[in-house]
């Protein structure tokens, strides 16, 4: 599958349904040394408070504590740009999974300690959307 680059992220196409791809996404996240923080199911908090019908939208807030807390070394309020976000979502009838870029995020702050780290936390996510896309 091919992967499509956006100012602030990537997104790759999986041939896996949604809820294994949720359930793979999670595993290779694992597996690049990320905990999974927060998960927002944004369908059903739409279903649940606007009545909106929407497709299939899951927001996992995944955490590296090795590079969040250098980062949180290196700025203390960066707490406000973390976790780094993964979607997994149906569009037009695939699956999709994209992450955040750490590298424009963290941009914002600058400094090349962070930048550092953010280029590292992109090359394990890279390898989460690479996996998932050859399945």
């Amino acid at each position: 599958m091919t992967e499509m680059k956006l100012k602030y992220g990537s997104v790759v196409g999986t041939s896996l349904p949604f809820e294994q791809a949720l359930a793979r996404t999670r595993d290779l996240l694992k597996a690049e040394g990320f905990g999974v923080l927060t998960e927002i199911d944004v369908a059903k908090a739409l279903k649940e408070k606007r009545g909106v019908n929407f497709q299939p939208y899951v927001i996992l807030g995944a955490c590296n504590p090795d590079y969040a807390h250098q980062a949180l070394q290196a700025e203390e309020q960066l707490g406000l740009l973390l976790p780094c976000n993964v979607v997994v979502t149906v569009h037009d009838g695939k699956t999709k999974v994209s992450a955040v870029d750490a590298t424009a995020m963290l941009g914002i702050v600058g400094g090349q300690e962070l930048l550092k780290i953010a280029d590292e936390v992109n090359e394990r996510l890279h390898h989460v959307l690479e996996r998932i896309a050859i399945e």
